[in-house]
């Protein structure tokens, strides 16, 4: 597969360089990391499908549509707290 050229803003491109380099690597791997960690709605529903099928399976836990909702809020809300604190 060969190499595509994706066009940004010379700010995000600067951004980009800056949180690269504080990781010690490139922006293509920082790019390509992203493009692969990341999932899209289709598929974190897919596997929040597994993960209650699962926990009904082996540990006889059903978690409801409202519970995994405000889990997903906890979390989402303990992330932003530890990215606030890391800043």
């Amino acid at each position: 597969m060969g190499d595509a050229m994706i066009r940004v803003p010379a700010e995000v491109r600067d951004r980009l360089a800056v949180i690269a380099e504080s990781r010690g690597t490139s922006i293509r791997s920082l790019v390509q990391e992203f493009a692969e960690s990341t999932l899209t709605e289709e598929e974190r529903r897919e596997r929040a499908e597994r993960t209650r099928a699962y926990l009904a399976e082996h540990f006889g836990v059903e978690v409801s549509d409202g519970e995994s909702a405000a889990m997903g809020r906890r979390l989402r809300e303990a992330f932003a707290r530890q990215q606030d604190g890391a800043a």
